[in-house]
C-alpha cells in the first residue's frame, strides 16, 4: 500500500520532535516522513500497519521507526464515535538521521548508531528493560530545552544502540514515495477494507472503491503491497480475530470466526495457523496465561 509523505512539523533549528498528545484517535492515514520516529503508546488498541506487517497494538507498546518507513495506528471503532471518554494517547519523538549535523554519521563513534538505523528500517518493537528507560527519556524530552533535550535523545540512541530489546516488524525495509492521487485511491481501499472486512468482500466491489477494473485493481495492488488483496484481507481478519480472543470477547473461537468474516471454521483455523503458527486454542491460552488484561 502506497503511504502518503507526511511533513513533520519540526523547529528546523532543534535536534528534534517530541510530542505528548491526546486525540480521539491516531488518524487513518498511512504514511511516510525521513525522521526515525520513537512511538509510544500510552493508552488505546486497534491495528497497526508498519511496512507490511499487520498487527494487534496494544497501551504500553514502544517501537521505533526507521526513516521512510511507512505506517499507520488505526483504532479500534469505538474510537471514532466521538465519545469524550474514550480517547488515545501517546508520546512520540522524531528525529533525522543527522541531527547532529552533516559530519555526525561519518565519525567512528557513530558506527553502532548507523546500525541501529539500518536495522529501524523495518521497524522495531523495544521491549523489557529498554522499554522502561526509553519511555522515561521520551516522557523527559517532552518539557526538556536547550542542551537537556540533545543529551536526551543521545541517551536514547546510546541505550537503543546496546540492547538486546528489539524485535524486528515488518520483512523487509519499505521506502516509499507516493503522488496525491495514489495517497486517497488506496486509503479508500484501505478505509473501506476494515468497514467492511466482516463481508463477503468481492474483487468487484473493491476495484470500484479505487474506480480500477479488476485486474488492474489486482496489478496496482500486488505491485504497491507486494501482497494481493486477499491476503490483505485475511490478515485484517485474522488481527481482529487475535484481538478478539484475548479479549476473550466471545465465547468460542467458532463464533469469533464467523463475527470476524469468515465463512466457515476450518478455513479460519487454517489462516489462523498460517499466519500465526498456532491454533487459536492455542493462542488464547498463552495470552492469558503469560499476560493481564
Amino acid at each position: 500500500m502506497k503511504p502518503h509523505f507526511y511533513l513533520v512539523p519540526r523547529d528546523v533549528l532543534s535536534s528534534h520532535l517530541s510530542r505528548h498528545h491526546t486525540l480521539p484517535n491516531f488518524g487513518t492515514v498511512w504514511h511516510y516522513h525521513p525522521e526515525l520516529e520513537l512511538h509510544y503508546i500510552v493508552r488505546g488498541e486497534g491495528v497497526r500497519f508498519v511496512g507490511d506487517n499487520v498487527s494487534n497494538f496494544n497501551s504500553g507498546e514502544l517501537l521505533l521507526l526507521g526513516e521512510n518507513l511507512p505506517h499507520m495506528w488505526r483504532c479500534n471503532e469505538q474510537y471514532f464515535q466521538r465519545d469524550p471518554e474514550i480517547t488515545a494517547e501517546a508520546v512520540v519523538v522524531q528525529f533525522l538521521p543527522d541531527f547532529m549535523g552533516k559530519d555526525f554519521l561519518k565519525m567512528s563513534e557513530s558506527t553502532a548508531i548507523l546500525n541501529l538505523y539500518e536495522k529501524a528500517k523495518a521497524g522495531l518493537v523495544i521491549t523489557g528493560p529498554t522499554k522502561e528507560k526509553i519511555i522515561r527519556l521520551m516522557l523527559r524530552s517532552v518539557k526538556a530545552k536547550g542542551l537537556s533535550r540533545l543529551v536526551l535523545i543521545l541517551n536514547m540512541l546510546d541505550i537503543l544502540c546496546e540492547s538486546p530489546d528489539l524485535t524486528r516488524i515488518a520483512s523487509t525495509p519499505s521506502l516509499h514515495q507516493s503522488s496525491k492521487e495514489e495517497m486517497d485511491r488506496l486509503n479508500k481501499v484501505y478505509n473501506y477494507t476494515l468497514a467492511n472486512y466482516k463481508n463477503d468482500l468481492t474483487l468487484e466491489e473493491i476495484a470500484s472503491v479505487a474506480n480500477l477494473s479488476v485486474t488492474s485493481f489486482c496489478r496496482y495492488f500486488k505491485l504497491m503491497t507486494k501482497k494481493t488483496f486477499h491476503d490483505f484481507l485475511i490478515e485484517i481478519r485474522i488481527s481482529h480475530a487475535q484481538r478478539m480472543l484475548i479479549e476473550d470477547r466471545l465465547a468460542t473461537a467458532e463464533a469469533i470466526c464467523f463475527e470476524c468474516g469468515f465463512n466457515n471454521r476450518s478455513m479460519f483455523f487454517s489462516h489462523f495457523k498460517k499466519i500465526t503458527g498456532i491454533t487459536p486454542f492455542e493462542f488464547k491460552r498463552k495470552c492469558h496465561s503469560e499476560y493481564v488484561f
